[in-house]
């Protein structure tokens, strides 16, 4: 039986829970069908770096200059009407689901303890609400997305996902 991914930690006011429910996608696509895409996926993609964009349930995170990670509910998958949208154009568009996790960290302690093993500025002048990007925490590769001042949901391998909740554990 799998290890349960929530833990509370209330002497730091810290918590660590699954995200809702989502189907995640990678996308990738040339900068010239990125209007394409985002019209087919009614979600303007983000062109800048470190930035994500949403719209209704669905998000889009910007983890390169042709690569996003796509986050929508069980019930809203894209895929047919991405696909016929972009006719013949060349794109990815793969269903990543099984391979990751997604999980939220909260409190006012997150971005401290975040900090133990992740090597960005996590401060809200250098991280802002919105920002995200790929990064490592310890050993284990992770997106991580600032929702909230006190709130990060972090995307990571379904495989490192207790791995991830004993280092943050073992941080405190």
């Amino acid at each position: 039986m799998a290890e349960p991914l929530t833990m509370a930690m209330p002497d730091l006011q810290l918590g660590l829970s699954p995200a809702q429910p989502l189907v995640r996608f990678n996308l990738r696509c040339r900068e010239a069908d990125v209007a394409a895409c985002s019209e087919a996926l009614r979600l303007d993609l983000p062109t800048r770096p470190c930035t994500s964009a949403e719209n209704g349930g669905r998000s889009a995170l910007w983890l390169g200059p042709d690569e996003w990670l796509i986050l929508t509910s069980d019930q809203d998958d894209p895929s047919s009407h991405l696909t016929a949208t972009m006719g013949d154009r060349f794109f990815s568009w793969v269903d990543i689901r099984a391979r990751q996790v997604g999980l939220v960290l909260t409190g006012p302690e997150s971005a401290r303890r975040l900090n133990t093993g992740c090597p960005l500025d996590l401060d809200l002048k250098a991280f802002p609400i919105g920002m995200c990007t790929r990064t490592v925490f310890a050993k284990a590769e992770i997106v991580l997305w600032r929702r909230e001042v006190q709130s990060f949901h972090i995307e990571v391998w379904r495989s490192f996902a207790p791995y991830l909740k004993g280092m943050l554990a073992a941080a405190g």
